[in-house]
């Protein structure tokens, strides 16, 4: 499997990420500091992207619903090199179905999942799931 985007950016302006469909812009400059994505934070959200893919993808071949999943991912930054050096995950799922094997949809997600794998190469990386039940 192989995998490609494309990005621009203009001097002084921010840039544009373009992948399939997607257009995600994001931050290059200190005027919109506060207003778009870094890159950094667009690494984080490549991970989150990848725990609720997983979510999705387990949920089907484990057998289980949920109405609706959502992660927080924090990082450490080291400053000499720049570096992310320490990730963690707080998965929230929201559901009542007994068949939810928390421990079993943690350790796929750690097993099988192509950008955590990748990850885990370079920096520590852990988190937790915590079950909502819907009401």
């Amino acid at each position: 499997m192989n995998y490609q985007i494309k990005a621009s950016s203009i001097s002084n302006r921010d840039a544009n990420i373009y992948i399939k469909e997607s257009n995600i812009n994001f931050g290059t400059t200190s005027k919109t500091s506060e207003t778009l994505a870094n890159p950094a934070e667009l690494f984080l959200g490549s991970i989150a992207a990848c725990i609720l893919k997983n979510v999705e993808r387990f949920s089907e071949m484990m057998n289980f619903n949920y109405s609706k999943a959502m992660v927080d991912v924090r990082a450490t930054r080291l400053n000499s090199p720049p570096r992310v050096s320490n990730i963690i995950y707080n998965l929230s799922i929201y559901s009542n179905d007994k068949k939810l094997n928390m421990d079993l949809l943690k350790k796929n997600i750690e097993k099988f999942g192509t950008i955590y794998n990748t990850v885990k190469l370079s920096c520590t990386i852990s988190g937790t799931i915590k079950i909502i039940e819907n009401v």
